[in-house]
């Protein structure tokens, strides 16, 4: 399945998935600085300034290895600073994670934080 908008993506989602996805989207658009963007990427959001900074992997979208819920991904997670150890490592070298089931999960201030430790490293 290959998403050619966030239009089809958001159509394809379970509501619940739908929800994660479109808060989680608005937390980052707010804690990022104007120059960054957002393109669908393996047909998820990904979000980049100079390089990746983070991805939104839903699991109903194949691929991620997500078996349920929704991810948030930080593409540098290796080089932050992730002083409240919010994020969980995996098996991937580079990508670090945190995996929300339901809304009201998401905390907006913890995300903020690892949001601007990432554009840190990504000015590096």
């Amino acid at each position: 399945m290959k998403f050619k908008s966030l239009l089809e993506l958001y159509e394809y989602l379970p509501e619940d998935e739908k929800i994660m996805v479109d808060v989680l989207r608005q937390i980052v658009y707010k804690h990022l600085p104007a120059y960054c963007k957002e393109k669908l990427s393996f047909s998820v959001p990904y979000f980049s300034g100079k390089r990746g900074i983070c991805i939104i992997w839903p699991a109903s979208v194949k691929g991620g290895g997500v078996k349920q819920g929704v991810l948030l991904g930080f593409i540098h997670g290796n080089k932050m600073d992730d002083t409240d150890n919010f994020l969980t490592k995996g098996t991937n070298k580079k990508v670090f994670y945190k995996i929300y089931i339901r809304p009201d999960q998401i905390d907006e201030a913890a995300i903020a934080k690892l949001l601007t430790e990432a554009v840190r490293v990504d000015n590096l």
